[in-house]
C-alpha cells in the first residue's frame, strides 16, 4: 500500500472572509464606466474585471437616484445609536407600564374581595348598605 502525503497547503485553513467596502468615489467611477458600456458583453466584462455583481450596480443606481451623490457614501451597519433622552424615556415608559399592571392586579383583587363579601353577607343574611355609586 502506498502512503498518501498531504501537503500543508491542502490542510491550511484560510482566513475568515471580510465584507467588501466600496468608497463613494469608486462607486461613482464604476457607474460612469457602466453607463458608457454600449456593446454586447462590455458590461459583463466590466463586472468580471472588478469582481462585482449586477445587483451592486442596481442598488448603487437606486441610491444615486434617490439621494444624489450622497447616496453612494457607505452607511454604517447595525442598529442606530439612541440618545440618552430616548433611553431615559423608554426606561420611564417601562416603569409606568409595570406600575399600571401592579395597580390593575390590585384593583382586580379588591373587586374579587368585594364580590366575596357580598356572597358571604347573603349566606349569613347580613344586609349590606346600598351604595349609590353602583
Amino acid at each position: 500500500m502506498e502512503a498518501q502525503v498531504i501537503s500543508l497547503s491542502e490542510t491550511e485553513v484560510s482566513s475568515k472572509a471580510t465584507r467588501r467596502r466600496f468608497t463613494a468615489k469608486y462607486k461613482a467611477q464604476i457607474l460612469a464606466e457602466a453607463d458608457v458600456c454600449a456593446k454586447k458583453g462590455e458590461l459583463g466584462a466590466l463586472l468580471r474585471r472588478e469582481g462585482l455583481y449586477s445587483s451592486h450596480l442596481a442598488s448603487w443606481r437606486a441610491a444615486r437616484s434617490q439621494h444624489g451623490d450622497e447616496g453612494l457614501t457607505p452607511q454604517k451597519r447595525g442598529p442606530k445609536a439612541r440618545s440618552a433622552s430616548e433611553v431615559a424615556n423608554n426606561k420611564r415608559i417601562v416603569e409606568l407600564e409595570r406600575e399600571a399592571r401592579r395597580w390593575k392586579t390590585r384593583a382586580e383583587r379588591a373587586e374579587g374581595l368585594v364580590e366575596l363579601q357580598k356572597e358571604v353577607s347573603e349566606i349569613l343574611g347580613i344586609k349590606l348598605p346600598e351604595d349609590d355609586q353602583q
